[in-house]
């Protein structure tokens, strides 16, 4: 007979301890982050800020090189209140750990850049309650399609490069008065860039309301005279086909349809779903004309389209209407080389 029987709370698994919030949000703790904060954690700060949340999984992509190193980079990062994480709940198995940004790691950042932290827009009330938005995980989602784009270019010998990643609170921030794409790239390879809108669908939105925002990315080219791709993602084949045949509709009604030059793909169209990069995209009008084709070859599709040249510049973008602050520029999608951290 079992006799003196260990506590449940002795079962558990280890959870790190943080200190209290006066002592994480004091100007000792502030003091001392500055000199134990290295370059590529305050750039996975600056890429949490402009992209609000991050797994595991896609902070492994970007910024190290195995899964362990990372959990313990992550782990301290998490006890400084640099970072915070939760899991969301999961019926069958478990999610990846998410991480957003913590006040330890806003306040870092706005000093870097001489900005009042007040004045830096941020809330940790609003980051912690990611964990319940209904847009959590088209979120994730959406961030995955450029994170395995960031983890292709980090490969030996790869041939391109992820030059820009727009969030889509950046996009809608610029252009949300016309439309609100849920992201932009751009992917430079064999000296030519290629840049693009997402539309990252998952099957959750009536396509009637997809293809009307063709319109509005009519518009968009009209007013700041550049015609970009725009991509459009969907879960499955089936909805693929759905969706194609609600946008060509739609783009028949357009003036001018060659402004809003489209391309589709689906989960199901490789082996990695959310492999951008791969042969997976598919002109809307004449599909035959090329079939599909990776990324880097999305000229190929619109021979007229003219072609971004290497290093040329931000977008065109008008003045954020109502901004009360100062707008912190996008970060780097690409790591800084650090190469005295034994964690890359």
């Amino acid at each position: 007979m079992a006799s003196n029987p260990t506590p449940q709370r002795q079962l558990r698994t280890h959870r790190p301890k943080r200190p209290v919030a006066r002592v994480l949000n004091s100007a000792e703790h502030h003091a001392w982050l500055a000199r134990h904060l290295t370059d590529r954690d305050r750039w996975l700060c600056r890429m949490l800020f402009e992209h609000h949340v991050l797994t595991s999984t896609q902070i492994i992509d970007i910024a190290f090189t195995g899964r362990r190193g990372a959990n313990l980079r992550l782990r301290n990062l998490y006890q400084w209140g640099v970072l915070h994480r939760f899991q969301p709940h999961r019926d069958r198995g478990s999610h990846p750990m998410h991480y957003v940004l913590d006040t330890a790691g806003a306040v870092a950042l706005a000093r870097e850049d001489g900005i009042d932290p007040k004045e830096l827009g941020y809330s940790r009330e609003r980051e912690i309650g990611r964990a319940f938005s209904l847009q959590l995980a088209h979120t994730v989602g959406s961030n995955g399609l450029f994170t395995t784009l960031i983890r292709r270019a980090r490969q030996p010998g790869a041939a391109g490069v992820l030059a820009a990643w727009w969030s889509a609170a950046r996009c809608g921030r610029h252009w949300g008065d016309i439309v609100t794409p849920d992201g932009y790239g751009r992917w430079r390879e064999a000296g030519r860039d290629v840049e693009w809108f997402i539309e990252f669908d998952f099957g959750t939105e009536q396509l009637s309301r997809l293809a009307s925002k063709l319109a509005r990315y009519e518009r968009l080219a009209e007013v700041t005279g550049i015609t970009t791709p725009v991509l459009v993602w969907l879960p499955s084949a089936r909805r693929e086909v759905n969706a194609r045949r609600a946008m060509a509709e739609a783009l028949r009604g357009l003036d001018r349809p060659a402004r809003v030059p489209v391309a589709t793909s689906s989960g199901e169209a490789t082996a990695d779903p959310l492999d951008m990069a791969a042969p997976r995209w598919l002109r809307l009008d004449e599909p035959g004309t090329a079939g599909r084709v990776a990324l880097a070859d999305l000229p190929t599709l619109w021979p007229d389209l003219r072609a971004s040249a290497p290093g040329g510049g931000q977008r065109p973008t008008a003045a954020v209407p109502g901004a009360a602050r100062p707008e912190m520029a996008p970060p780097s999608p690409m790591p800084p080389p650090d190469p005295a951290c034994p964690w890359r």
